[in-house]
């Protein structure tokens, strides 16, 4: 019996090279176009190199003055890091909370076209902006402190867990629901019993990585006056405390990568 040729029963070959690579003259348009829109924004841009070349020095003087970093105030350190971890957590709980019935009304298979209309504007205008601005309206309109801290990282929390969660929605298996229509089950039956099931790890995940990026965020928005360590931080640069805000920025830096570690081994566990 002889054996099958292997280049007969192979699938075909469909990977093709992209235009852009296949075509000699495109490639090398957009090589140009790349070349002349970098000389166009470097010199139509209002750099000042004359403080660039004045920054230089002064930059020098602050790594400097910032060795060895200082800790001898590690009551305030303390302060300001518990401050921002309840920020954090408080804001995670807060906007996973609420992102789930956002992630359901903006899910198109599962919510009416009102309604996912609806509940897709709420993620668009929750993403739409950088957390620190959003910060910024929030101290204008509820004054400095945690609070402010706490709706801004609430509601860019609800932004990127809705969006993550209302595609995952969007992607499940639909004849568990389709099992739990046949027995007569209601919508909010069928949404706890067929649809969050099977979003749940995705749900835990994305919880914690919204956890973890809340961590960092509170220590920005703590610049702007929206509680936390970011204040700290800020006070220590204008009093040109630069061995002390060093040590706050070692801080921070230790805090993440232990937060990343733990968000990464609990991501792992459940996926």
């Amino acid at each position: 019996m002889t054996r099958p040729d292997a280049s007969a029963t192979a699938p075909a070959r469909t990977w093709r090279k992209p235009p852009f690579i296949a075509n000699p003259w495109l490639r090398y348009g957009l090589w140009l176009v790349v070349v002349v829109y970098l000389v166009w924004a470097f010199g139509s841009l209002p750099f000042n190199w004359e403080r660039i070349s004045e920054g230089l020095p002064r930059a020098a003087r602050i790594f400097g003055g910032g060795f060895p970093p200082s800790f001898e105030r590690g009551g305030l350190l303390l302060t300001g890091f518990k401050e921002s971890f309840q920020i954090a957590i408080l804001a995670t709980l807060l906007g996973v909370a609420l992102s789930i019935p956002f992630a359901v009304m903006a899910a198109r298979n599962v919510a009416p076209l009102p309604v996912y209309l609806f509940g897709r504007a709420v993620i668009i205008v929750s993403r739409s902006f950088h957390p620190v601005i959003v910060a910024i309206l929030f101290v204008a309109a509820v004054g400095f402190g945690p609070l402010a801290g706490i709706l801004t990282l609430t509601l860019y929390s609800i932004g990127f867990v809705g969006k993550l969660l209302a595609e995952e929605i969007e992607e499940i298996d639909w004849g568990q629901v389709e099992a739990m229509r046949a027995t007569g089950a209601g919508y909010m039956a069928t949404l706890f019993y067929a649809v969050f099931p099977q979003i749940l790890p995705r749900q835990v995940g994305l919880s914690m990585y919204q956890l973890d990026s809340n961590l960092r965020a509170s220590a920005v928005v703590g610049i702007v006056g929206a509680g936390g360590i970011g204040g700290t931080l800020m006070n220590a640069f204008g009093r040109y405390d630069y061995d002390f805000a060093f040590a706050i920025l070692l801080i921070i830096i230790a805090v993440i990568l232990v937060s990343e570690g733990i968000s990464g081994w609990v991501r792992k566990k459940i996926w």
